[in-house]
């Protein structure tokens, strides 16, 4: 039986939060803060935890973060919902937008309640889930798990580089979770694959619905 495509949504937005959840309450209840463990050279579970955006970025005051994010998250739902049912609309579409909104909820989740039902004892002690003693923040005031780090390769830049040479250059650096990643994935498919519909989605339907016309 095929899915319909609010079914799908909603399938994908619950499997990536449970993952993404689960994946960070390991990792908190596990790891040290600024713990790493070497997978591979090119491949580290490294946890961090931040106050910002995806992949570690700061910018603005923590409770607005935490509001736009919510208000971002409801403004996606409410924009699969309107969509889901419209024939012109490509299943793939619909997944870009619920793993964007998967991503969005699950750092929203961290920024919410990590703050109230996890301690941040100073390292090498691991974090507890629901301490006697209360939480290290108050409501959407908690700090973002990061844990997933991909330095894939490095090098040196030669002397007679300007302003670089002889800097030590990394790549990839950032530090982020799964929700950045679905975050991440949503978007890049969404613009490489779908950005007719960003750009002129009336047009879409307009060509949907003559192809309908034809068929008849």
């Amino acid at each position: 039986m095929k899915l319909s495509k609010g079914w799908l949504a909603t399938i994908i937005i619950i499997g990536v939060l449970l993952i993404d959840q689960i994946f960070k309450i390991w990792i908190k209840t596990h790891f040290y803060l600024g713990e790493e463990y070497k997978i591979a050279d090119w491949f580290y579970l490294y946890f961090i935890e931040n106050n910002g955006m995806a992949f570690g970025m700061e910018v603005g005051s923590k409770l607005f973060l935490t509001l736009f994010r919510i208000v971002a998250v409801a403004a996606l739902i409410i924009y699969i919902c309107r969509i889901k049912g419209k024939s012109y609309i490509k299943s793939g579409y619909i997944v870009c937008f619920a793993l964007i909104t998967a991503g969005a909820a699950g750092n929203i989740i961290d920024s919410v309640f990590y703050g109230l039902i996890f301690n941040n004892p100073y390292p090498p002690e691991v974090a507890t889930m629901f301490p006697p003693e209360g939480g290290y923040a108050a409501l959407f005031h908690g700090k973002v798990v990061d844990m997933l780090y991909f330095p894939l390769f490095s090098f040196y830049w030669p002397e007679w580089m300007p302003f670089v040479g002889g800097d030590h250059f990394l790549f990839f650096q950032p530090i982020f979770n799964i929700a950045d990643a679905a975050i991440t994935v949503g978007i890049l498919v969404l613009i490489i694959f779908y950005s007719k519909y960003l750009s002129s989605p009336h047009k879409s339907e307009e060509i949907a619905e003559s192809n309908d016309s034809n068929n008849k």
